[in-house]
């Protein structure tokens, strides 16, 4: 790859471990990966769409590849997708995008799973992919993300998640299910702080912070930090109250989570046609911080919901995939979140993520805007 700055795609890819297993392939690796990454930017679903791209675009891509064998076939894509490993994979990606776009240190770094509903195979009854993915809020950028073991659950794939990602300084949010006492001492340990879900999975902490939090009601929540936001919008109107309050010293569990030290709650009632319904979630904090940091927290971590699986799945189709061979729907997925990153950060456009699928199609220029940015 030569000419501009996709050179330094070839660079990060160097150490991704081929897996054919003669190295004298026709096709190169780097040829496989570039054209697979470009083709679904530009809204391929599939390995015959990526060959399809290929074909259309030889062209150009033959100014940044060396294409003297022509374009792999959708059986190429298909095989190697199907064996490279997920996260050494991702580990290239993710260091290509990095080296493209900075990450801001202390943002809110929301961690959360997603089933690739597609990939389960009723014929030989492989069960469908779970992946834990980490979305930086911020920077509206895919970090990273584990496959969830077959006969496991998110609770042993965070840690490893944390392990790979650099999470030191940021704000770590997780839902219920990662409310446990090794992954929180687990962040602490790599000097970032936590903010985590807390429900019934959790009986006797669930407990302890609603008595806290009904005590507070009835003092007008003298001992916390408040705010609240107000919205109205599409036939409805919502408010929220945060409230987030220092651990008290004779807190019940206290012992049990050493790393805790400060208790938080959320308040969400929504007006909807004359019909109120109201929401209450608690939450248990590494560090005590402003009422705004908080409810930003909180709000940030929905943003894994909307701006990542929401985006994966209506404007992606990646819950309507049929891949089921090997390591390919992983693989696929990576590749999604890789370019919906890729097309967030470009922002010259201001159309929505699927009319800029559109555009890189047709306007090579853009397409290469997206990938090396202005």
């Amino acid at each position: 790859m030569t000419g501009t700055k996709l050179v330094s795609l070839a660079v990060h890819f160097s150490t991704l471990e081929d897996p054919r297993v003669s190295r004298s392939q026709r096709h190169p690796l780097i040829n496989v990966v570039a054209i697979g990454l470009c083709a679904v930017i530009c809204g391929a679903r599939h390995f015959t769409e990526m060959e399809e791209f290929g074909k259309n675009k030889r062209d150009w891509l033959a100014k940044f590849l060396d294409l003297e064998n022509g374009i792999p076939s959708h059986d190429v894509f298909n095989a190697v997708f199907a064996c490279l490993k997920p996260e050494q994979f991702e580990a290239c990606l993710l260091s290509w995008i990095t080296s493209l776009h900075e990450v801001t240190g202390g943002q809110v770094l929301a961690i959360d799973g997603k089933t690739l509903r597609g990939s389960y195979d009723r014929g030989d009854g492989k069960a469908a992919v779970h992946m834990v993915s980490v979305w930086a809020t911020a920077n509206q950028l895919s970090l990273g993300s584990v496959i969830v073991d077959e006969k496991s659950n998110e609770i042993t794939a965070i840690p490893r998640l944390l392990e790979w990602i650099d999470v030191s300084g940021a704000l770590v949010t997780i839902d219920a299910m990662g409310c446990q006492k090794e992954i929180a001492q687990q962040i602490v340990d790599h000097g970032a702080d936590y903010v985590l879900a807390v429900k019934e999975n959790q009986p006797k902490l669930h407990a302890a912070l609603t008595a806290f939090f009904e005590e507070q009601l009835e003092n007008d929540f003298v001992e916390c930090r408040t705010r609240t936001t107000k919205e109205k919008g599409h036939g409805r109107k919502e408010q929220r109250d945060y409230f987030v309050a220092p651990v008290p010293e004779d807190f019940p569990l206290r012992e049990q989570w050493p790393t805790l030290k400060a208790l938080g709650l959320a308040l969400n009632v929504t007006e909807r046609e004359g019909k109120e319904t109201s929401e209450v979630r608690y939450y248990i904090l590494s560090t005590f911080p402003s009422a705004k940091r908080f409810a930003e927290a909180v709000r940030g971590h929905w943003g894994i919901e909307n701006n990542l699986h929401w985006q994966l799945d209506v404007t992606f189709g990646e819950d309507d995939l049929r891949i089921h061979r090997g390591h390919g729907p992983a693989n696929m997925s990576i590749l999604m979140r890789t370019a919906l990153s890729l097309l967030k950060k470009e922002t010259s456009n201001r159309r929505g993520i699927a009319t800029k699928r559109l555009a890189a199609g047709w306007n090579e220029a853009y397409l290469e805007q997206i990938l090396i940015g202005p």
